[in-house]
């Protein structure tokens, strides 16, 4: 019976936005980093994902963007007054996302949540061109490899009507001067006590300056973002 009791005390894994605060991680998720793996070009290729921390069953990730432990919340928040306010789009990515058509593959995309992780595209051509050219099985799986390396499911695809996501971790990533990249369905719960969007990827800002909190827009760039 002991046994049974400490099991259902356990926490499913939950990450809680804390009103004006940080990101409160809950039920043992690992905690991991992922930085893009680079060409000659610059271009990035894929991703180098390594642990950061020993396996903690609950942590608090900073969402101002000041403070001095990055990724951890320090607590700076409150002595900056950040403000919090989560703006996050109430609809689901279906509502939002426009499709860019394709054979054999029908790609969808939602700007409003791009990080510009930059896999959509190289110096040859990106997805939004290459689309076009998908009755080519050489390119459709091209155009495959690079939505699926999308952090934050900003692309996303279709076969046969049926959407086809990447099988990821139950994880949150650490992504070096921007997002947090959450992977495997972890419930997002706001601080009025609604969830965002379940999806199996979602990046969210730890710039603090991401106009749809706590999702990531792609502001760590223009802010300068570093951590």
């Amino acid at each position: 019976m002991a046994d049974d009791e400490a099991q259902e005390s356990v926490p499913e894994a939950t990450i809680k936005v804390r009103k004006d605060g940080p990101y409160l991680v809950v039920g043992g998720v690992p905690l991991k980093k992922k930085t893009p793996v680079m060409s000659e070009h610059g271009e990035p290729l894929t991703w180098r994902t390594e642990t950061m921390e020993d396996e903690r069953s609950t942590y608090a990730l900073c969402r101002c963007g000041k403070s001095e432990s990055k990724p951890f919340c320090d607590g700076t928040h409150a002595s900056i007054g950040f403000d919090g306010t989560e703006t996050s789009p109430p609809d689901s990515y279906a509502d939002r996302a426009s499709s860019l058509g394709g054979t054999g593959i029908e790609v969808f995309d939602d700007r409003g949540i791009c990080v510009h992780a930059g896999f959509c595209g190289n110096k040859v051509s990106n997805v939004w061109k290459m689309t076009a050219d998908t009755d080519d099985t050489v390119v459709r799986a091209q155009v495959m490899a690079m939505v699926e390396k999308c952090p934050s499911g900003a692309l996303t695809f279709a076969v046969d009507g049926e959407m086809i996501e990447p099988d990821l971790p139950d994880e949150v990533a650490v992504v070096p001067d921007g997002p947090l990249w959450v992977s495997g369905g972890i419930p997002i719960q706001r601080s009025d006590g609604d969830l965002v969007e379940t999806r199996q990827r979602v990046t969210l800002c730890r710039c603090g300056a991401s106009s749809i909190k706590p999702l990531c827009d792609g502001s760590h760039k223009e802010a300068g973002f570093t951590g």
